[in-house]
């Protein structure tokens, strides 16, 4: 049988496609294969020996290790949402602080029980030429405004005991039950009281206010995604409860976050959104939007987390015929009280909230709205602040059956000096890995969860794990003071004579490696964060399993990733021209072995290291440079959080001193999970 001319040209057309599209996938896989070499790598993680070479690197043992039994667019427009009313601040690395420590040196100061401090750095300054870098120029100001500050702390007349209340906060508040805010007290943009010793239960805040008429507001996401011309229709406001600021530059973490949205929410509906917020990242939110919550969801002291409220998309003449048919046939029920939205544009509105044993109640005109359940880690006795800010105008707020003397956490007190939290002198012998943690002078919280929590792991206390704290100077003389104090007690903080900058946290990094060298005789090398809870058992484990022939560099590994090149966060072309970053992995917490250590060191020695601002990505290249003469082993696990905490988690991130208490409670209770929502 002859084929037709139109199925032989059918045939030939469909022929001829294939070859394109054959010919364009070859083109892909050599584009892949030559653009991006370093993907092979990457691949081949898994592979290699599961024996140490003789480079001084051993196993770890199994004995020193503690037994520790929204669719696209609603993601765009609730994040353009809640970055409107913060003022549009991303969030921001943690701070750190910088100095590099080599041995053999005659130190310029000293601790003797825990470790060498010394200038080295500022000695090889002296070779760099007239024109400077702006890193460098930061470093050479941060050296000198830190060393006239750590000689104020020098000469400064120790009279008085370890108190961070007496140096750092003064003589305390002290604790009203009531305080008030009246109109000639209230801000034109922003409203804020002052709760001196936070909340307790019984406590009741009362704000009258009057929310603004919807506004046209452009939202930029909207219009890139060509979906009209990116203008809405905006109403809403924010009461936030709020503890103190953590770091500068930062927002204060938000232990309740009341968020009504009259108009201009992702669904088009009016809402009350609810959520928590510690170094600014974000909880997990609870939306109320008129639909009371189910009958098997969590209560909050016995009422429903969400009312019920008229809804425009619900049929009410469909449910008032049945309602009349079932009272017809004598099937009647009580009637249901139904209500409207409780804001309404332009009228007046009495809201009150009110601190119970398990949550927080909210109420308007004296009904039940909502009810939201205290999260771990955000307790009401930290909340002391009251912000209000958005479309609305407020006339008065009244805060009564306040708490009568200061919270027992309160940062006043966090120093417990027991000698169960001292650190051991640096050990002579190897060990098998060196934590370096990153941290501000004046989070003394934050080291103290630390030194309560993972510190206390039995690898630690048997030194085969060593972990220090480095710390940079502040401004201000009294903080200092009271680090060098907390230095001197605890033995485990490496003062950094460098006013604190983040562009320089890299030189920290820096300063980790040559500690790690140079002090210790360490096989691996940890640098985390002080809001990083560390689960040491697996970590070592994870370095055992992951231990061969080759380097070794582990953590949560970013590919492909692209420099910002605008917003308060922009990478200039001058400080990176290329087009995306080599591998790195999330600064909050790494792993890598000696010997790139070694390497990174030796370069600052001679004065070729580059120097990045962003000291993850600057890791990234350095290892990137060591695997091109050595072979590196990269090793990745999502399990070493950039962004909050997951269950199994082997590192997680942006954990508040009561968490990290939390975290390491479920541990001993043989859980590892999270205290928080994200």
């Amino acid at each position: 049988m002859k084929r037709s001319k139109s199925m032989e040209a059918f045939v030939g057309r469909k022929w001829r496609l294939s070859h394109i599209l054959f010919a364009v996938t070859v083109v892909y896989l050599l584009f892949v294969g030559f653009k991006f070499y370093h993907i092979l790598d990457i691949v081949g993680l898994n592979s290699g020996e599961r024996n140490f070479s003789d480079d001084g690197r051993r196993p770890v043992k199994g004995n020193d290790v503690a037994e520790v039994s929204r669719p696209l667019l609603v993601s765009t427009y609730a994040g353009s949402l809640h970055r409107r009313l913060d003022d549009g601040n991303p969030p921001r690395k943690p701070d750190g602080d910088p100095l590099v420590l080599p041995a053999h040196r005659k130190p310029v100061f000293s601790f003797d029980h825990y470790g060498r401090i010394t200038g080295a750095i500022m000695q090889r300054r002296r070779h760099w030429g007239g024109n400077l870098t702006e890193l460098e120029r930061m470093t050479h100001e941060a050296w000198d405004l830190g060393m006239k500050a750590w000689e104020e702390v020098k000469n400064y007349v120790d009279k008085g005991e370890l108190n961070p209340a007496a140096l750092l906060e003064g003589k305390q508040e002290p604790c009203p039950l009531s305080v008030s805010m009246g109109k000639n007290e209230i801000g034109a943009k922003e409203s804020l009281m002052f709760l001196p010793c936070g909340l307790e239960v019984g406590s009741s805040i009362t704000v009258i206010g009057t929310p603004h008429s919807a506004h046209e507001e452009y939202v930029p996401q909207l219009a890139r995604l060509k979906l009209g011309n990116g203008v809405v229709m905006m109403s809403q406001f924010t009461v936030e409860l709020q503890g103190l600021k953590a770091v500068d530059g930062e927002e204060p973490p938000k232990i309740l976050h009341f968020n009504p949205r009259l108009k201009g929410d992702w669904s088009g509906r009016p809402v009350i959104e609810h959520n928590t917020c510690y170094r600014m990242q974000w909880g997990k939110s609870m939306r109320c939007d008129g639909i009371a919550s189910n009958d098997d969801d969590d209560t909050v002291d016995g009422f429903i987390k969400c009312e019920k409220w008229l809804r425009s998309d619900v049929d009410s003449k469909e449910s008032k015929t049945t309602a009349w048919l079932k009272r017809f046939i004598g099937r009647a029920k009580k009637p249901e009280m139904t209500w409207s939205y409780p804001f309404v544009e332009g009228r007046l509105f009495v809201l009150t909230f009110r601190a119970a044993v398990e949550g927080y109640h909210v109420y308007v005109g004296g009904r039940h709205i909502t009810s939201f359940p205290y999260r771990p880690g955000f307790t009401i006795e930290d909340a002391t602040g009251l912000t209000i800010k958005g479309d609305i105008d407020v006339h008065s707020v009244f805060a009564s059956s306040l708490p009568d003397s200061h919270p027992s956490f309160s940062p006043q007190q966090v120093l417990e000096l027991s000698e169960s939290w001292k650190s051991s002198p640096l050990p002579e012998h190897p060990i098998e890995l060196f934590i370096g943690i990153l941290s501000a002078t004046n989070h003394f919280a934050e080291r103290m969860a630390i030194r309560r929590t993972w510190m206390q792991y039995s690898a630690i206390k048997l030194s085969n794990v060593v972990a220090r704290f480095f710390v940079a100077l502040s401004p201000r003389k009294e903080v200092n003071v009271v680090l060098k104090r907390e230095a001197e007690y605890f033995g485990d903080i490496i003062i950094l004579p460098f006013m604190d900058r983040y562009e320089l946290v890299v030189l920290k990094t820096v300063a980790i490696c040559e500690f790690g060298v140079n002090n210790l005789t360490a096989a691996y090398i940890m640098k985390c964060d002080d809001d990083t809870f560390v689960r040491l058992d697996v970590v070592l484990r994870e370095i055992n399993n992951a231990a061969g022939r080759k380097s070794l560099y582990m953590g949560n590994l970013n590919l492909l990733h692209r420099p910002l090149r605008n917003g308060k966060w922009a990478v200039t072309f001058e400080e990176w021209p290329e087009e995306v970053y080599p591998p790195y992995a999330n600064g909050p917490g790494y792993v890598i072995s000696s010997d790139i250590a070694k390497f990174i060191i030796s370069k600052h020695a001679n004065h070729t290291l580059s120097m990045f601002k962003m000291e993850d990505v600057s890791m990234g290249v350095w290892v990137e440079e060591f695997n091109a003469s050595t072979p590196v082993r990269y090793s990745h696990n999502w399990k070493f959080c950039q962004y909050g905490c997951m269950d199994e988690y082997y590192t997680s991130h942006y954990q508040s001193p009561r968490q990290m208490i939390c975290l390491w409670d479920k541990l001993a209770r043989g859980r590892a999970q999270c205290c928080n929502f994200r």
